[in-house]
């Protein structure tokens, strides 16, 4: 090669070369940042795209074990309200055979019918207060039609009718509202009233959401009417009738897989009403020699009920625990998988840095040294 002082080849290889090692030695170092040996898709395309389902999956997983731990800790509070109301119906069952012996007198009878009267009441009042969140859990459920309710459509502020208790079952229901703020709903023969708190809207116009309970005085069930700022205070509103279907029991799905299933990785838990009407014994006393029989064979066969409602509770959240069990295996293998595709070698890639950084030292004198090689040619002037 002649000596020349316009092109230097040997420092443009080692240039050359020095950048290459320095690239290298970004790349690697960006790895090891990140704890990731594919930072971009020109690392691995194809472990990139498995390893990225394979993430979504995980995090699928891990809310789904969640989603199972919630429905578990449901269930729980269902089944712990049912067993107060079990500890209760034995009273009951004391009390009605306790009634139903001759020696006791009228009066005698009064005062513990008095007492069985209190506790069938708190066996309502436990099965229509048990909520998770907000959401009623042993009081059975009510779905609204409003097929004639055209002064109480969405549009108008009324956005739910929520019935707690045994308030409705099936038939119609009368829902009217007065410019006072106060609202009634008609059963049947039965009024339940309630009046909208005047600190939730001035007078003329919503100012926020609010939930008017209406009660009655005779019974322990409730309805709570949800209203929102489209509703108009000041505006009379027709009576509408409200079509009611009812059942004894309540529905719950819970998602216990990652969603690639419609249905497959559902589970659906039934949960039964509790209450004094759901365990036939709404109607029952021990006023009489004769209705104290009738009560005890009832209440017995509410506790042989109640057994079977936890039963199948208690069946739910084993099924509940196993599908949690599952989860947690897929996901541990599922992470296992995705490590392997994605997860950066801590040792093996620093080994590599170090040697690009070595590369990038030898470069650099190199370089330096090729830069030096023109001046030499200037003893060929001495």
């Amino acid at each position: 090669m002649p000596l020349n002082v316009i092109s230097n080849y040997g420092a443009n290889v080692a240039l050359r070369n020095l950048q290459i090692s320095d690239t290298k030695a970004t790349d690697s170092l960006a790895k090891l940042s990140i704890g990731s040996r594919v930072v971009t898709s020109k690392d691995d395309a194809a472990s990139m795209a498995v390893g990225s389902r394979l993430n979504a999956e995980v995090v699928g997983l891990k809310q789904a074990s969640i989603n199972a731990g919630q429905a578990i800790s449901m269930l729980q509070i269902a089944d712990g309200a049912m067993s107060k109301i079990n500890n209760v119906l034995l009273r009951m069952k004391s009390l009605a055979v306790q009634a139903g012996s001759e020696h006791l007198s009228a009066s005698d009878r009064s005062v513990l019918n008095q007492e069985y009267l209190i506790l069938r009441s708190e066996v309502d009042r436990n099965a229509n207060d048990t909520d998770f969140a907000g959401m009623l859990l042993t009081s059975g459920s009510i779905t609204v039609d409003r097929t004639s309710a055209t002064a109480f459509e969405i549009a108008d502020g009324v956005q739910d009718i929520v019935f707690r208790g045994d308030a409705a079952t099936t038939g119609d229901a009368t829902v009217a509202y007065s410019t006072a703020g106060s609202f009634s709903v008609t059963l049947g023969t039965t009024v339940f009233t309630g009046t909208m708190d005047s600190t939730t809207h001035d007078g003329s116009t919503m100012n926020t959401s609010t939930v008017v309970t209406l009660t009655n005085a005779g019974t322990t069930n409730k309805i709570d009417l949800v209203i929102d700022t489209a509703f108009d205070v000041d505006l009379t509103k027709a009576s509408g009738t409200l079509d009611l279907t009812g059942a004894n029991t309540t529905s719950f799905t819970f998602k216990v897989g990652t969603g690639v299933s419609a249905t497959a990785d559902e589970i659906a838990v039934t949960v039964n009403s509790v209450s004094a009407s759901a365990l036939s014994i709404s109607t029952t006393t021990v006023s009489t020699l004769q209705n104290a029989n009738v009560a005890s064979v009832a209440v017995t066969n509410a506790i042989d009920d109640l057994q079977n409602y936890r039963a199948n509770i208690g069946a739910s959240q084993n099924r509940l625990e196993f599908a949690a069990a599952n989860i947690a295996t897929a996901t541990e293998n599922t992470e296992a998988a995705r490590s392997q595709l994605l997860d950066l070698d801590v040792a093996s890639e620093m080994s590599y840095f170090v040697s690009r950084q070595i590369l990038i030292q030898a470069g650099v004198s190199m370089l330096a040294q090729a830069n030096q090689m023109p001046g030499n040619m200037l003893r060929l002037f001495q």
